[in-house]
């Protein structure tokens, strides 16, 4: 019985978007997120004894700025070949050759496969086969599967390779594949690369994504790390191990019949109190606000201050640094529209005038064009992640809805206050 380890993009020293507005962050923890997960890759390998580590993949984020990165990668890669543990590791789209102008020698024991052919190497020690091919340039639109030479006899098979599988989508298309093309060549195990979520795709034989080592912004949440693969003969047992420093959490507050404010702080609290669980880690958290409540137009109405209750919220449920709010989305609704049949003359006058204007496309047009030149004059407001743009007719015509419930929030209270 043996071990090995399946991790795939490490995208070293890449930022992690969406915290550097926020004043209390710790700007050097997050710089050093990416690090500081793949040391406690290195010190999960050494702990668990593995025979070796397969990489599939980004390990790099593009272009090192500095050698810096390379250094460091070079560094830990050290620290297991003096282990006696191999490392086996193909380029992906972010660390295509054509794409890393600096280069350093990586250490006796770190095996590059070549990105003009697939190429096998095997250990004899525990028989096993390990069979990849990196790439040379950022966009590969051809299926390299059936290259892949067949399996070794008498080996535990594995095939690394950097992909967008057929199915998978919000990612860019890369060197993509059927599962059927994997299953067809006989391998026990597909350690794949590119897909930031985890996913076990297939059992016996296991085709895998293990997820990147560390989130890097709020559409990579959860836990995230590697695989831990025991071999015993053909029979593989797969463990998902954290690696993470630093979790993204979205965090869904139901507002459906909340009143008042104490509601409001009181959903929060308990949503927020479920979303950080029992993790010990730092949390990255947004918080997106739902559901039909009398709050809705008071929240229109003043969102700043309903953002600072959300962080108020958060801060009197963790230490200070512990939770870290990347955003609040506004997603309510009002809990009883008025219906322009049953309403005044004022309120029927309004919602026939919204109607007309929501279809004039000139007026609509000149709006956009008065937006775009008042977001000119506060660029800088409009450059925070969390910052409303409007770009486009569909921009415009998506916060139509809020507009007209804000004002009609203000004529059910009788027009006063605003």
């Amino acid at each position: 019985m043996w071990k090995f380890i399946h991790c795939a993009d490490l995208h070293l020293d890449s930022p992690l978007r969406g915290l550097s507005f926020m004043e209390d962050a710790p700007v050097e923890q997050i710089r050093e997120a990416t690090r500081r997960a793949l040391e406690n890759l290195v010190e999960l390998c050494l702990a668990e004894q593995v025979r070796f580590v397969v990489i599939a993949g980004d390990v790099f984020d593009g272009d090192w700025p500095d050698y810096s990165t390379g250094l460091y990668f070079s560094a830990c890669m050290a620290r297991l070949c003096r282990a006696g543990i191999n490392v086996f590791l193909v380029s992906g789209n972010h660390d295509a050759e054509s794409r890393i102008s600096r280069r350093l020698t990586l250490p006796e024991g770190v095996f590059v496969f070549p990105v003009d052919r697939p190429a096998t190497c095997v250990l004899d020690d525990v028989a096993a086969a390990v069979h990849g091919m990196g790439f040379r340039e950022p966009q590969v639109t051809d299926n390299v599967v059936p290259r892949y030479p067949d399996p070794v006899p008498g080996c535990f098979n594995i095939g690394v390779l950097h992909t967008s599988l057929e199915g998978q989508e919000g990612h860019v298309p890369y060197a993509p594949c059927r599962l059927s093309d994997l299953l067809a060549k006989g391998y026990d195990y597909w350690a794949l690369g590119h897909i930031h979520k985890r996913m076990v795709l297939h059992e016996s034989p296991y085709v895998v994504y293990p997820g990147n080592l560390q989130g890097r912004h709020v559409r990579e949440t959860g836990a995230k790390g590697c695989t831990l693969v025991t071999v015993n003969g053909r029979t593989a047992t797969l463990e998902h191990r954290p690696l993470d420093v630093i979790r993204w959490v979205v965090c869904v507050v139901d507002l459906t019949g909340a009143a008042s404010d104490a509601d409001f702080f009181s959903r929060v609290a308990a949503a927020v109190q479920g979303a950080a669980g029992d993790s010990e880690l730092p949390l990255a958290l947004r918080v997106r606000l739902t559901g039909l409540t009398a709050l809705h137009g008071r929240i229109l109405a003043d969102p700043e201050r309903y953002r600072h209750e959300v962080a108020n919220a958060v801060l009197s449920l963790s230490d200070p640094g512990r939770i870290w709010l990347e955003a609040v989305r506004f997603d309510t609704r009002a809990e009883a529209p008025i219906a322009s049949r049953s309403v005044a003359d004022a309120v029927g006058s309004f919602l026939a005038t919204a109607e007309q204007l929501t279809a004039d496309e000139q007026f609509l047009a000149e709006f956009l064009e008065h937006v775009q030149g008042v977001q000119r004059h506060i660029a800088a407001c409009v450059a925070r992640p969390d910052a409303t743009r409007v770009e486009s007719l569909a921009d415009v015509r998506s916060l139509l809805p809020d507009a007209r419930e804000l004002v009609l929030d203000s004529l059910r209270a009788g027009g006063g206050g605003q």
